[in-house]
């Protein structure tokens, strides 16, 4: 498998938690990132496009302080506006395409595949720079979602030639056997940004990725 464009290869992704606002929220990302995490996504789904647009740009500061990639949840136009690295979209949202035409080939772009393989397929055919599966645990921040498979890591692993991300209920007590099964990077939101000290909880997630830890979990 390869690294695209600087998407690293592994580690924790961290996703914003919409509870936090303002210059609480970017704090909350500056202690993630002191705990490991490898990429930030930046997730709104409010209709406040100033909120949305000062958040984004706060954030950016910080991500690039750091030398962080940040993603946009599904706005390719907040995207290109802020100069963030990239976008993640899902199937409610721009198509790959458009997003790829709209932010360039430099951008790194990842699209929900939920419990699909032939979606993933279908991105990686189109040019995605990773693929996300998920939920595999139960989720306070998606409890509606689909429930993924751990095989479908297995599969991606052997099959496809971009990162693997993982979503859905990740905890250090079961992210070990997501990594296990094929996963290059865990994705959580409640997990770091709920948590009474982000960066334990973020440094927590980053150990799985540690092989002794993997081993023995």
């Amino acid at each position: 498998m390869k690294m695209l464009k600087g998407f690293p290869f592994r580690g924790l992704y961290a996703i914003t938690d919409a509870e936090f606002k303002g210059e609480a929220l970017t704090a909350q990302v500056e202690r993630a990132i002191q705990g490991g995490a490898r990429v930030i996504q930046y997730r709104d789904k409010s209709d406040d496009l100033a909120q949305r647009l000062a958040e984004s740009e706060a954030i950016l500061s910080v991500c690039q302080h750091h030398r962080i990639p940040l993603l946009i949840n599904d706005d390719i136009e907040l995207a290109s506006h802020i100069g963030a690295h990239g976008v993640h979209i899902g199937r409610e949202d721009t198509t790959l395409a458009k997003a790829r035409e709209r932010l360039g080939g430099h951008a790194i772009i990842g699209v929900s595949c939920y419990n699909r393989f032939e979606l993933a397929q279908q991105a990686v055919e189109a040019g995605a720079d990773y693929v996300a599966f998920g939920r595999f645990f139960k989720s306070s921040s998606k409890p509606e979602a689909v429930q993924a498979d751990p095989e479908l890591l297995h599969r991606a692993r052997a099959e496809l030639s971009c990162p693997v991300v993982a979503i859905g209920g990740i905890t250090p007590d079961n992210g070990a056997r997501l990594i296990r099964a094929g996963a290059d990077m865990l994705a959580v939101i409640r997990g770091v940004f709920a948590a009474d000290d982000p960066t334990l909880a973020a440094k927590s997630i980053q150990n799985l990725f540690d092989p002794d830890v993997e081993k023995n979990s």
